[in-house]
């Protein structure tokens, strides 16, 4: 693996539109990801996301601008996405939601290139930054989504279209009367259901105890979805799920990290009886 995966980006030349004054309303970055790709097509609901504004780098800001058209994919809901002209071929395919900055995202795309990662967030310089790991090392099989997964799911894809669904370190929203914005809810895991073929894997992990505990909690309770941990409990870390700077850094001050692993279940479609 590419040490270069976890090394600090070199700033790039930026050129022409990069460097001008935006005019009132003139996109931030005109070959980039929209600002807000659904607009008001849908019916506004509790967000499990708050979106982050924070600067973009030279390289970043390169990135989007340069690899967006070739492996971006802005969520508007307008249309029913074709996985495989995505990729460009019919290798599985792994929906992330919420990346970060994309380290992890990358490391796992160059450890398993036979599998296509979806990865989905709303966090432009995480985007910019994963898009630019992938062009430096490679990573043919990564393609970032901008935008609210919901919509993705609900309107953009096929049932069985995913072979599996990360979560990783989602917003635990702690207090009490935000835990309606929790991501991980039995509406959601219904929703993913209908896009997860049978024997996927939906592997979630998170540093808040009482959200892991909810967490657990919910996939056991849903019907289609089983534990794959016999006691019916939390997972080890698997090994294939690198430890981010994010998450040692949470270990650092005593955080403890749950890793959650349910397997998407083929129900018996029960013959029908005659009258």
């Amino acid at each position: 693996m590419s040490d270069s995966l976890n090394a600090p980006e070199a700033p790039r030349p930026v050129d022409g539109p990069l460097r001008h004054a935006r005019a009132k309303g003139e996109p931030r970055f005109p070959e980039g990801p929209k600002a807000d790709p659904a607009g008001s097509h849908f019916e506004r609901r509790i967000r499990s996301f708050q979106p982050r504004r924070s600067r973009v780098t030279a390289g970043q800001a390169d990135a989007l601008q340069r690899l967006w058209p070739k492996w971006g994919l802005d969520i508007d809901g307008q249309r029913v996405v074709d996985i495989a002209e995505l990729f460009g071929n019919d290798n599985p395919v792994v929906l992330e939601i919420g990346f970060g900055m994309g380290e992890a995202t990358a490391q796992m795309a160059a450890a398993a290139p036979e599998t296509n990662v979806l990865a989905v967030d709303v966090h432009t310089p995480g985007q910019g930054n994963l898009l630019n790991l992938a062009d430096q090392n490679g990573l043919a099989n990564v393609r970032v989504g901008n935008g609210d997964a919901i919509i993705l799911l609900r309107e953009m894809l096929t049932p069985d279209a995913l072979d599996g669904l990360r979560v990783y370190f989602p917003d635990p929203w702690p207090k009490k009367r935000h835990h309606k914005r929790r991501l991980i809810q039995p509406e959601f895991l219904t929703l993913a259901a209908e896009r997860l073929k049978p024997g996927a894997i939906v592997h979630c992990a998170t540093d808040w105890e009482p959200y892991a505990e909810q967490m657990l909690e919910v996939l056991t309770a849903h019907p289609d979805f089983e534990n794959t941990q016999a006691d019916g409990g939390f997972a080890p870390r698997p090994q294939f799920r690198p430890l981010t700077r994010f998450e040692g850094q949470g270990l650092d001050k005593g955080h403890v990290v749950n890793d959650l692993l349910f397997r998407r279940v083929q129900h018996e479609v029960q013959p029908r009886t005659g009258a």
